[in-house]
């Protein structure tokens, strides 16, 4: 599109935008005149943007655009507002995140800032957190997360390699915590239960949602959730009405929770949790993160639109947490977490159909159970100190997991390209906030992981491996006023090499070594990557109308990755499968805008990233296309009434996927009815309509163009007693 379309776009878009911020300030102004001199204070309730969310995954809890990290959060209201099918539908105002591969519900996997591909490899960047159980999958040409966002009622996508102090090395990209609903969040004062039933309907892909929560109050501390969902959705369309073969899904979601609190005040909280996702997709395509096409010049020999075929498959993934808090208010020297987890993915695939008869017979399409499971356990303590103009936070903790990788199939056994093995991890981490007189704030930490590798015993060669990995960081906001800050941060992290990565051998010649055989690769060394952040944010009130807010949050940032671990280049002899061979460097600017008022409201997220290989120069090829997403809507609050705008814009990429990649604009209305009649109370009513325009056009991260036009609308319907 290049970059004048881009910003001829995005200046159409902002008159559409106007047009709608014209009637909001009509509706505004007038409204306002009839409710006469009604001012909104803190205390009375002041409106609260996206960036004065409570973050509680960067240590003290804290807002957003205090913290001196980029970090959003998304909540209920906007998972509800999207409406949607898979969690990277709800990163559109994430600046520098979003999802990748395809729009296919097993495909999804994530970039954030640069880092992160649909290959396996890359997978081990970014972690993944459901409750503070942490996520992971690797499979050959399938995303690595598997669940529903009717789950969850909080995102935090927390970005850079700053969050590994907390997280566990390796978080080159960052963190993405996803935390499940609660029946707190749906019972009211004297409430005993709760039962909320969900209905959806999705025109492309012809599909639907059913979902049902109950929610008890069992005794005066002790409450439960049971949670059911159900997604049957058919092939989606591109914009010019073509077929996306292979889409099609169906899926069943639970979750059962419950929590009990004790002690003084009942301040001490035990939560047990169990979520399960099941997918069962016949016919599936092979490759889920989106058809490759063209296929790989490595491959001349192959032709086929979908060279890897149709697959039955058969997804389970399981999560169980417990987890004690004790915040000890009359103790500062307590306040402490403690985590136990179990996750298993298990993915059983059979029945292959060739897309191109060549393939035939290679182990990658028999029968054959994939899976990873995980035992995991994670305790903190935060010591509290608070002097006269000033107060002090150490935290400290330990952790722990141990990993098995499963790869086997019926007739091969094991494979050489999937290797098994397993993983133990030890870490212990140390953080260290202080702040004085609430303007000045130093976040200091450092990490430290063990890792200890161990290959199936089958794998000829194949020897035992240990790394340790330092995750170091130090980071400062600094209040010039009231309404401005600055901050800025250094952090550093190593990721060491996975199982995949080290035990991974090619015995011949063939589709996996087109040039020549490989073995392990256990001279890895771990990535390791330095990170320098800078920006600012401004925090403005009462401008516009009594009681609205407005802020903005801008970061610089520089990332200089070394000793990247990539397969090797295929040399004419025999060698190691993956070697250490790359340094890069991401460097770019992320702005998130928002204002909310009783009548209206705006958003904006704004990315820029820029990646090279630092050795040749070349561009990488994970480098998100440059983006703009804009938001407008209004509120009439009489009438429980929400309403607005959604424009997406990007620019062309010079590298992608597959090569260049051409810009392109989607823009979304919605409108969300949430009525407080007494005769129509618990009732809910959410719809939109997606790429309204029937854009066709591919993200320069996907293999596979996007979803055209899609109107979706959902019914809610609360029982309380």
């Amino acid at each position: 599109m290049g970059q004048a379309r881009f910003l001829r776009s995005a200046l159409r878009g902002s008159a559409a935008a106007g047009a709608i911020a014209a009637g909001i300030a009509f509706f505004g102004t007038t409204a306002l005149a009839q409710e006469g001199e009604e001012t909104f204070t803190e205390e009375a309730g002041r409106n609260v943007t996206i960036l004065e969310r409570i973050v509680v995954g960067a240590g003290n809890e804290k807002v957003a655009i205090d913290t001196p990290q980029a970090v959003t959060v998304v909540n209920q209201e906007e998972i509800d507002q999207e409406q949607a099918a898979t969690v990277g539908e709800v990163m559109d105002f994430v600046p520098g995140a979003q999802a990748i591969g395809s729009d296919r519900v097993m495909g999804q996997s994530f970039n954030i800032r640069g880092i992160g591909s649909f290959t396996a490899a890359d997978e081990s960047k970014i972690i993944v957190n459901v409750d503070g159980a942490t996520k992971f999958h690797e499979q050959y040409r399938l995303g690595s997360l598997f669940t529903d966002p009717e789950l969850y009622k909080q995102i935090e996508i927390l970005r850079g390699p700053a969050s590994s102090t907390l997280y566990g090395s390796g978080a080159l990209g960052g963190v993405i915590n996803l935390v499940t609903k609660d029946a707190s969040d749906f019972l009211d004062e004297g409430q005993n239960g709760v039962l909320r039933l969900k209905g959806g309907y999705n025109s492309n892909p012809d599909g639907w949602l059913g979902s049902a929560i109950l929610a008890l109050r069992l005794t005066d501390n002790t409450d439960l959730l049971v949670q059911g969902n159900y997604r049957d959705y058919d092939n989606f369309s591109n914009g010019d009405s073509t077929e996306i073969l292979g889409s099609e899904f169906e899926t069943w979601s639970g979750l059962i929770k419950t929590t009990t609190r004790f002690g003084y005040n009942d301040e001490q909280e035990l939560r047990l949790s169990y979520q399960r996702w099941n997918n069962d997709q016949p016919n599936a395509n092979y490759e889920q993160t989106g058809q490759s096409s063209p296929f790989p010049p490595m491959f001349p020999f192959i032709g086929a639109a979908n060279p890897f075929g149709f697959i039955d498959r058969n997804t389970t993934d399981e999560t169980a947490v417990i987890s004690y808090k004790n915040p000890d208010s009359m103790n500062p020297w307590v306040d402490f977490n403690l985590n136990l987890s179990w996750s298993r993915t298990q993915i059983i695939q059979q029945d292959w159909m060739p897309g191109e008869p060549i393939l035939a017979g290679d182990p990658l399409f028999e029968d054959a159970e994939y899976g990873n499971q995980s035992w995991q356990a994670k305790a903190d303590n935060t010591f509290e100190y608070i002097g006269g103009n000033f107060e002090n936070y150490l935290t400290v903790g330990g952790a722990f997991a141990l990993q098995d990788r499963v790869a086997t199939t019926e007739t091969t056994g094991s494979l050489e390209f999937h290797p098994e093995g397993r993983e133990t991890e030890y870490g212990v981490f140390a953080q260290n906030e202080w702040i004085y007189n609430d303007v000045f704030t130093v976040i200091a930490g450092i990490r430290a992981d063990f890792a200890f590798l161990e290959p199936d015993p089958t794998l000829a060669g194949a020897q035992d491996s240990d790394y340790t990995a330092i995750s170091p960081k130090i980071a400062a906001h600094y209040k010039l006023t009231e309404n401005l800050a600055v901050f800025g941060s250094i952090a550093g992290t190593e990721r060491a090499p996975t199982i995949d990565e080290l035990y991974t051998t090619c015995a011949s010649p063939g589709r996996q070594c087109p040039v020549a055989s490989s073995t392990t690769s256990p001279n890895l060394v771990p990535e390791s990557a330095a990170n320098y952040e800078a920006g600012f944010t401004l925090s403005l009130y009462d401008k516009l109308t009594p009681g609205d807010s407005f802020q903005l949050k801008t970061t610089a940032f520089r990332n200089d990755i070394d000793d990247l671990i990539a397969r090797n280049p295929m040399p004419a002899i025999p060698g190691p499968h993956y070697v250490n061979i790359d340094q890069a460097l991401i460097e770019g600017v992320e702005i998130e805008a928002a204002y909310e008022a009783e009548y209206g409201f705006g958003r904006l997220a704004y990315s820029l990233v820029r990646g090279i290989d630092a050795t040749t120069g070349a561009p990488l090829d994970t480098i998100p296309a440059e983006n703009l997403v804009v938001s407008l809507g209004g509120y009439v609050p009489d009438y429980g009434l929400k309403y607005g705008w959604k424009g997406a814009y990007f620019a062309d990429a010079p590298n992608g996927a597959n090569g260049p990649a051409d810009g392109y604009d989607v823009h979304d209305f919605f409108l969300a009815w949430i009525p407080d009649m007494p005769e129509l109370r618990g009732f809910e009513l959410h719809a939109s309509v997606e790429n309204a325009f029937n854009e066709q056009f591919r993200n320069n991260l996907d293999n596979e163009d996007g979803m055209g036009r899609t109107f979706k609308i959902s019914l809610v319907k609360e029982l309380g007693w």
